[in-house]
């Protein structure tokens, strides 16, 4: 099948992937007064006396702002908020058909970071959570990090979703190839938004940091690279990643390494740099839409356990997997924030949904409906404790 040709008829015919439905009858002039004017005014007057009573009398508590300024479409790169519209659809259609949330789509026609910052704080009163999407790094991290005061769950789902649901991928191919998180050497390339996100929350897990290795398209980061001094973020990478300074190309980190994680582009990892990895080695290769390098080349390789964003191959890692029950629970626990505690045991909780993990089983599906129930219980969980 021809997928985006499809898409772009499915999209044509219904006009986009949402509309908006009613919970209440309008079919009588009574029912327009309860609903609307003059009932309406009475919740409106409970919620001017106490903000909280808005959870109570409105959509706050299961709603969800989608919110892109579409900088970082998918693989499609900065094509701006609107020519993202189509993905952000697609993830509120995600948030309603896995967990039942509310979720609207909201693309920014500005790319200015405090300008940004503003328009969300302002919009924020009239959802439960804000989910931030396609925004690029360096950027992402200062909008994220200037959000967390709102009282509501912020997160930017192509940091922390992407990141779960590989911590879950590699906490079950650990078992296939019977090795430890605390003597593997892991590769990461790609040091944007996921990249950076996913060494951190690896890290948080146990992983050794100093065994952790980042390559950007300059090569591999190690403390005292000279071109790191306008990037705070991957300079703090570098401080507690690569003990042993390596330099050099991808090729030279891959070297004797354990496991492999792309976030970065189609072709970067060649079969001659699988060879050099230990036996047994780990591919996580995620580039959209082609990975780094295709599973069954990764195989001839001599790779064990391969995965990718695919849903074509197996072991596909979607972040589908992760954040609608991420969202579910802090919702419904009335989180004010996404925690690295509630990542991990989200991680945790997701890699134990697969009871006898193989090679080409180490995450479960996106179709199965056992995982938001799960997630959302562990996150609720966290909250408990």
């Amino acid at each position: 099948m021809d997928y985006n040709k499809k898409s772009l008829e499915i999209h044509e015919k219904h006009k986009g992937k949402l509309s908006v439905e009613l919970k209440v009858p309008l079919k009588s002039t009574e029912d327009l007064s309860v609903a609307y004017t003059p009932g309406v005014a009475e919740p409106c007057r409970e919620i001017a006396k106490d903000s909280e009573n808005a959870y109570k009398y409105t959509i706050k508590g299961n709603s969800v702002a989608v919110i892109t300024d579409g900088s970082s479409v998918l693989g499609l790169g900065n094509i701006g908020g609107l020519a993202g519209l189509p993905v952000m659809e697609g993830k509120a259609a995600l948030f309603k058909e896995f967990a039942n949330i509310d979720a609207y789509p909201i693309c920014l026609a500005e790319q200015n970071v405090q300008k940004t910052i503003e328009t969300i704080k302002n919009i924020a009163p009239g959802f439960g959570g804000i989910n931030l999407e396609d925004i690029k790094a360096p950027e992402c991290f200062e909008i994220e990090a200037a959000l967390q005061n709102l009282g509501i769950p912020v997160m930017h789902d192509d940091q922390h979703g992407t990141a779960i649901v590989v911590l879950a991928a590699l906490i079950n191919a650990l078992k296939v190839v019977s090795k430890d998180k605390e003597t593997v050497r892991v590769v990461v390339n790609g040091a944007g938004a996921a990249g950076i996100a996913i060494t951190k929350l690896l890290i948080k897990y146990g992983f050794n940091s100093g065994q952790l290795i980042m390559c950007d398209s300059k090569g591999v980061i190690f403390i005292g690279r000279e071109d790191l001094v306008s990037n705070k973020y991957k300079q703090e990478i570098a401080s507690v990643t690569n003990s042993v300074k390596l330099q050099g190309h991808l090729s030279d980190a891959l070297k004797g390494a354990d496991i492999f994680i792309g976030v970065s582009v189609k072709d970067a990892v060649t079969q001659d740099m699988v060879k050099s990895m230990n036996s047994d080695a780990i591919i996580v290769a995620m580039a959209n839409p082609d990975p780094e390098i295709l599973p069954i080349d990764a195989k001839a390789a001599g790779a064990t356990v391969v995965a990718t964003g695919r849903s074509d191959f197996p072991n596909q890692v979607n972040n589908v997997l992760a954040f609608p029950g991420l969202f579910r629970g802090a919702l419904d626990s009335r989180a004010t924030s996404i925690t690295d505690d509630m990542k991990l045991t989200a991680a945790k909780a997701l890699a134990a949904l697969v009871l006898e993990p193989n090679a080409d089983k180490i995450l479960p599906s996106p179709l199965d409906k056992s995982v938001v129930p799960a997630i959302a219980d562990a996150v609720k969980s966290v909250l408990k404790s």
